[in-house]
């Protein structure tokens, strides 16, 4: 049995994408309540197989597509396995960006799990990955087990939650000096680049998007759920500082009749946030609102009347992480702490070249990361040290669960000071 693991050609893409769970109609999560979606049911249903139609649209964008890096497993001339990386940029604490690969779109058909193919498939994107500058990769974890051997942690988290809109009562605060203003689906499109731009540079872990990424919107209805509604606030010069996107869902049942969607919101300051929010939870006849795949840590809960009335009804882990450079990697954000930390890998077995001693330093703008023979300070695995990236975790925590080992007193709360930021990393859309 002859395998191979390599990018398919343009005539093996039907194949590639039919060993895609997504495209054959198949789950492609585990099944439990997703924090991005709003309706009422633990999961929205099932894609229909793709069409022959479908599967020529996708292959002749994917051809063109520069930033799509696909993979596929052969055995003996047949597809039994796909994956692929999507190149972005992701904010990073300190507010820059560093090149990451997305890995997404990933399969191996059920005649042939547990060979070793998905493993094969994760090295060629690490390996191409890193020749391509990319010092990190990202995912979507579709089940929780899977990709922590491969060096993944969570790095970004999202949740949904519901308010009733009796109880959605704001604290008073100073009269707006703005607008709010509902349009179409075309003046959306025109409005999301460009409040997403200045949103991304202060929120770690956000992606910059693709071209295209806002193309999709509309104003005909999606089956029962209705149309979306666009809803923008201008400050006082008439320029767009906020977007939303909510619906209406007709709903079969009284429990959850009269329930308004929140799908996206974004403001670049709080006075757009507070218009936008002030609007769509006392919306005429709603009683529920329901916002999914939002910050853990949401600031309308603190301009509500009664915090508690905000209820998380779902939360997740979002985008995992993997540094496949440590070195670049760490010298591409910035540290609020200054100080230094000398640490040990020798855990990584895909990307060996991080197995080693290495000697951070940060202060101010000036940070470096280089390989030392010195006494390390701490044992970290490459999952711990993921996480920790992008500001979101606690150092204790990991320690406590055995993922950092500490080799002098006080190490610890120091990698805590380095690494940790105040906002928790989220993303607002994933790929």
């Amino acid at each position: 049995m002859a395998t191979q693991v390599r990018p398919p050609r343009r005539d093996e893409m039907y194949a590639y994408y039919r060993a895609l769970p997504y495209t054959s109609g198949l789950p492609q999560w585990e099944p439990a309540d997703a924090a991005w979606h709003g309706g009422p049911e633990p999961w929205p249903p099932q894609r229909t197989p793709a069409t022959a139609e479908q599967l020529e649209e996708w292959a002749e964008a994917d051809a063109e597509d520069g930033s799509f890096h696909p993979i596929a497993t052969f055995t003996d001339g047949a597809c039994v396995g796909a994956s692929a990386t999507i190149s972005f940029d992701v904010t990073v604490p300190g507010g820059s960006t560093v090149k990451m690969a997305g890995v997404t779109a990933t399969g191996v058909i059920a005649t042939h799990r547990r060979r070793g193919y998905l493993r094969r498939m994760m090295q060629a994107m690490f390996d191409a990955a890193l020749d391509r500058g990319e010092p990190l990769a990202m995912l979507s974890a579709s089940e929780g087990s899977i990709y922590g051997r491969f060096g993944f942690s969570p790095a970004t988290y999202r949740a949904r939650w519901e308010l009733d809109r009796h109880e959605a009562a704001l604290l008073p605060a100073a009269p707006d000096p703005g607008s709010l203003e509902l349009v179409d689906a075309a003046q959306a499109k025109q409005f999301w680049p460009v409040v997403h731009a200045e949103v991304r540079v202060n929120r770690v872990g956000e992606l910059t998007p693709l071209p295209g990424r806002w193309d999709g919107l509309s104003d005909s209805a999606d089956g029962t759920n209705g149309p979306l509604r666009y809803l923008v606030h201008r400050d006082q010069h008439g320029d767009v500082d906020g977007v939303a996107n909510f619906r209406l869902p007709w709903s079969s049942t009284v429990a959850n009749a009269g329930t308004l969607v929140v799908e996206a919101l974004e403001a670049t300051n709080p006075v757009a946030y507070r218009a936008l929010w002030s609007l769509l939870v006392d919306f005429d006849l709603t009683r529920t609102i329901v916002a999914p795949g939002r910050p853990r840590d949401e600031p309308l809960r603190w301009m509500l009347a009664n915090p508690r009335a905000m209820r998380i009804t779902r939360q997740s882990d979002n985008l995992w992480a993997r540094l496949l450079n440590v070195p670049l990697a760490l010298t591409q954000r910035s540290y609020d702490t200054a100080g230094e930390l000398t640490f040990t890998i020798d855990d990584d077995r895909m990307c060996s070249a991080n197995n080693r001693t290495w000697l951070l330093r940060a202060c101010g703008a000036s940070v470096t990361c280089v390989a030392t023979d010195r006494e390390a300070d701490l044992t970290i695995t490459v999952p711990a040290l993921s996480s920790l990236y992008f500001g979101g975790r606690s150092a204790h925590d990991l320690a406590y669960a055995g993922h950092i080992t500490p080799h002098s007193d006080g190490v610890i709360g120091q990698l805590a000071r380095m690494f940790r930021i105040d906002t928790e990393p989220h993303n607002s859309f994933g790929f």
